[in-house]
C-alpha cells in the first residue's frame, strides 16, 4: 500500500501547509506547472517525487521531467500529464491513445479546478488536484491525498489549504 499526495500548479510556491502533508505521504506526485527547482528540491528532500512538466515550466525542468509519465504502482496503471482534459473532453493530443489503452488512473492539472470523475466509457478514474500554489484564478488552494493498494484506489481526501484573497 502507498499513500500518495497529489499536487499541481505550484507555480514556484511551496509552504509549510503543503509540507505538512508531504511528510505524511509515501510518495508525492506533481502534475505540472512546478515553476522552479526550489519546489522540486524541497519535495525530493522529504519524499520520492514523480512529476511531469507543465506549460509554464522552463527548459531545465523539461529536461528533468517528461510531458507524459506512464507507470504502474502496486498493480495500478497510471498516466500523468499536465494538459489532459476530462472525461468526454480529453485533450486532442491524448484522446486517441487514452481511448485505445486507458490507464486505471488518469491525472492531469492545468485548469486549477479540482475534479475527480469516473469515466464510465473508459473505465478509469480521472483526478485533477486543482492548484496548490498562489498564482492563478482559483480561490482555494487544493491538493488530493489517497492510497493505492494493489489495483484499488481508496481513502481519497480533498485537502483545502486556504482561501485566497
Amino acid at each position: 500500500m502507498k499513500k500518495i499526495l497529489l499536487l499541481s500548479d505550484t507555480h514556484s510556491y511551496i509552504d509549510n501547509q503543503i509540507l505538512k502533508f508531504v511528510k505524511q505521504a509515501d510518495e508525492v506526485w506533481h502534475v505540472g506547472d512546478i515553476g522552479s527547482f526550489e519546489v522540486i528540491d524541497t519535495l525530493k528532500k522529504l519524499k520520492p517525487l514523480r512529476a511531469v512538466y507543465g506549460n509554464i515550466d522552463d527548459a531545465l525542468i523539461r529536461t528533468e521531467y517528461p510531458l507524459d509519465y506512464k507507470f504502474t504502482i502496486e498493480k495500478t496503471t497510471v498516466w500523468m500529464t499536465h494538459i489532459g482534459g476530462y472525461p468526454n473532453r480529453y485533450d486532442p493530443r491524448i484522446k486517441e491513445e487514452i481511448s485505445k489503452n486507458p490507464p486505471q488512473l488518469f491525472i492531469s492539472g492545468h485548469s486549477h479546478i479540482l475534479k475527480v470523475i469516473f469515466d464510465k466509457k473508459l473505465n478509469l478514474l480521472h483526478m485533477n488536484p486543482g492548484a496548490a500554489g498562489k498564482h492563478g484564478f482559483h480561490t482555494v488552494r487544493t491538493m488530493l491525498r489517497f492510497e493505492i493498494n494493489e489495483d484499488k484506489i481508496t481513502n481519497l481526501e480533498v485537502i483545502e489549504l486556504e482561501q485566497r484573497k
